[in-house]
């Protein structure tokens, strides 16, 4: 488990910082550039620039996720809350500038607690701060953290139980075989008793998945790209952004988006002391998304322990909400 800290923010409740370091940072990037098939983390878009273009994705015309997942909770809020019950601790798993949360805050009897949990500690605090100042009886506690590795949760003194939120499709950045063990942690971090929201995007036509994940006014690129701009500026590398190209790809096979960084040109790059050679055509892959049937999900949310309990999906099939229980 992550050593914390943790600081008075005034206003808000305790800030928990269990945010990586730069080695870890370092170490993840020489590990993915070292590999026969070149990888990055996808957990390192989210620098406070890679988090502001998030945002701007997710307003995209192209990006059906945020507004399909927006309209069907602000339909489905009452009775997530009826779940839920009164005094509820609500933790949120990748908050971001925490706009779909508002909905559950809105609609829950009396929250307890909002702990928002995101590795981008400057838009994690912008966002948290403005929060408070919209929910001023709300106890607010921001945790900088790294939600894919073990770490503390905060005591949420008088919280009836603890309902986690995992929005987006974020769970489609895990594939299957580990995305098991990843929910069978959030389980066993929220505790016996609690809950958990989580978002699905469901499987659908390829043709509007890749739009999604390659927008025409060149978002998601500038997105894709920031990466490496991220590594060189704080780990000191040499990537020429113009040699490379964002490409998004749909693995039938896989059911899964792909994200990818195509070299134009053979070239190297060093990264801390170490030289990386590139062929032309070479990609460095960035991330995954997996889209799931309704029944599919549900199933792999069992074999992590979860019971499901209600599952909810627009009418035009293109997103699902899951609610899920402790057993």
């Amino acid at each position: 488990m992550s050593a914390g800290v943790k600081r008075d923010l005034g206003p808000l409740g305790d800030f928990h910082d269990y945010a990586d370091h730069r080695d870890a940072f370092l170490g993840a990037v020489l590990d993915g550039l070292g590999r026969s098939r070149k990888t990055l983390p996808c957990k390192y878009f989210y620098d406070a620039y890679g988090s502001r273009l998030f945002d701007r994705i997710c307003t995209l015309d192209e990006y059906y996720v945020t507004r399909t997942e927006l309209a069907l909770l602000r339909e489905i809020a009452p009775a997530i809350a009826g779940r839920a019950g009164p005094g509820a601790g609500l933790v949120e798993f990748g908050s971001g500038s925490s706009v779909k949360v508002r909905l559950l805050l809105d609609a829950l009897a009396a929250p307890a607690a909002y702990v928002p949990v995101d590795i981008s500690r400057e838009h994690l605090l912008i966002s948290a701060r403005g929060l408070a100042a919209d929910y001023p009886d709300l106890t607010v506690v921001p945790v900088c953290a790294d939600y894919m590795q073990p770490f503390a949760l905060p005591d949420l003194d008088g919280a009836a139980a603890r309902l986690g939120f995992f929005p987006g499709s974020t769970i489609g950045n895990f594939d299957p075989a580990a995305a098991v063990p990843f929910l069978t942690g959030l389980r066993e971090a929220l505790g016996p008793g609690s809950a958990l929201v989580v978002g699905a995007d469901l499987a659908k036509d390829p043709a509007v998945l890749c739009a999604a994940y390659d927008d025409a006014e060149g978002v998601t690129a500038a997105f894709n790209l920031n990466l490496l701009r991220r590594i060189n500026r704080e780990l000191g590398a040499d990537f020429d952004l113009s040699g490379f190209a964002h490409e998004a790809r749909w693995n039938a096979a896989a059911s899964r988006i792909e994200m990818h960084l195509v070299s134009r040109r053979v070239q190297a790059v060093t990264v801390a002391g170490r030289r990386f050679a590139f062929a032309a055509g070479e990609s460095i892959h960035t991330e995954n998304s997996y889209k799931y049937t309704i029944d599919g999900f549900q199933g792999l949310a069992a074999r992590a322990g979860w019971t499901p309990v209600d599952a909810w999906a627009d009418p035009d099939r293109l997103f699902s909400v899951h609610y899920l229980a402790t057993a």
